[in-house]
């Protein structure tokens, strides 16, 4: 296994064919990637989302000990929750807003991930022609994190934890992962997979010659979806070598 890697890096975001104003944000950098999805109805979800990538991208430099990783990206999602709380107490009228992340810090073959919200992350493995696509985050929604959560009446569909400034239930989960040359990412946001069925995602990793032509596929697919909603997109192919 390949110690160090090279990744091809490729995003894009649209506004999506009904909303006003996109609140998505990312970040592509060297070492860090982050997608942030400010929470719609919420005060100034644009805002939030900006706040936060602003943030984390400080964290994107290298790290020498990878077992390292977990604790700095660990800093890097307090640090967003921080500046949301310093941009509210600055702007009164900003309070209430909040936003997703997903956020991906690697060294060389080593990677954490950390998400907080419903922005998603997905690893294509096993190669272009027998490979499959799976989540690698978890959705923080009440459905999927209370127990018998089929049995409990009015459960409501919708987030159990974001960045919103405030401090108690807000720490992100962090996942380990070791690439392989010929792992494909990706980080979207719900615009993304809400609405794009997961065969065409798989497909679209899995067949695309470029990571900015798999980008490309899946907005067009959210749009023709209906584009309900904004979709913002990072991608990363993984290949041996020197990055």
């Amino acid at each position: 296994m390949a110690s160090t890697l090279s990744v091809e890096v490729s995003g894009g975001s649209h506004i999506g064919l009904v909303r006003q104003r996109n609140e998505d944000a990312s970040y592509r950098g060297d070492f860090l990637f982050a997608v942030a999805d400010g929470l719609g109805g919420h005060v100034a979800g644009d805002v939030a989302s900006s706040t936060a990538i602003e943030a984390v991208r400080q964290y994107d430099h290298a790290v020498a000990d990878p077992a390292a990783l977990p604790d700095v990206l660990g800093q890097a999602v307090n640090a967003a929750n921080r500046a949301l709380r310093r941009r509210i107490e600055g702007e009164p009228d900003l309070a209430g807003m909040g936003t997703t992340l997903v956020a991906m810090l690697r060294a060389g073959a080593n990677v954490a991930l950390a998400n907080v919200g419903d922005s998603r992350a997905y690893l294509l493995r096993g190669g272009q022609q027998h490979g499959q696509t799976t989540q690698i985050s978890e959705d923080h929604l009440y459905k999927h994190l209370v127990a018998d959560a089929a049995n409990v009446p009015n459960l409501p569909d919708r987030l159990a934890r974001f960045l919103d400034g405030r401090q108690d239930g807000r720490a992100p989960d962090i996942t380990l992962l070791t690439l392989n040359p010929g792992d494909r990412l990706l980080l979207c946001t719900d615009g993304l997979s809400s609405y794009v069925p997961h065969g065409f995602l798989h497909s679209a990793l899995a067949t695309s010659a470029t990571a900015q032509e798999a980008v490309d596929r899946l907005i067009a697919s959210a749009l023709a979806q209906g584009g309900l909603d904004n979709v913002t997109v990072t991608i990363i192919f993984v290949g041996p070598g020197e990055s």
